[in-house]
């Protein structure tokens, strides 16, 4: 069964909220060859409306690298409650099941199914116990204030699975999401 992997850039603090402010400081070919992996081990991307809109404004108009060839040519899958098909950049919407919609997802044969920021559909999702794995880049920045990766979440227990320290201070945590029984 394939895997739902939810990745985001946050600070020391727990900000997740425009990590444009805060990444490109601590940026190196290291990282973005750790992001490249991410990437190709998947071959579908699960987004909110908010993360699908900001990602489609700033990618869709990008070509010529492996990495944005790579995004732009996946299949997008968005929840959203305002949205109306048809969406643009390779993207369907998902019903209004999305907890049954994933659970399909997982079962279609493929690689793993990845998820780029934490908000309400990560939320969603781990409450359904279908997320698999979070993947946090922690930047060595506290910036303050700014939306909080788990502002409204419930106890979440997570079991860690790796770690990576990059040259610039950077620190990849893994953790499973523990599942209920």
């Amino acid at each position: 069964m394939r895997k739902v992997i939810v990745q985001t850039q946050v600070s020391l603090d727990g900000v997740q909220e425009d990590p444009q402010l805060f990444v490109f400081d601590y940026f190196s070919d290291e990282i973005m060859s750790y992001n490249k992996e991410l990437l190709f081990q998947s071959d579908a991307l699960l987004a909110g409306r908010v993360t699908y809109e900001g990602f489609a404004e700033a990618w869709s108009t990008r070509t010529g690298d492996e990495f944005s060839d790579r995004i732009n040519s996946m299949p997008k899958y968005v929840a959203s409650r305002t949205l109306k098909e048809p969406l643009t950049w390779n993207a369907s919407l998902l019903g209004n099941d999305v907890a049954g919609e994933v659970a399909k997802l997982k079962k279609q044969p493929g690689q793993d199914i990845l998820q780029y920021g934490i908000g309400e559909l990560t939320h969603t999702l781990i409450k359904e116990g279908l997320v698999d794995e979070l993947r946090f880049l922690v930047f060595p920045v506290a910036v303050g204030s700014g939306g909080h990766i788990f502002e409204t979440f419930d106890k979440t227990p997570l079991k860690l699975l790796e770690t990576k320290t990059f040259e610039t201070g950077v620190v990849a945590l893994h953790y499973g999401v523990v599942k209920n029984n």
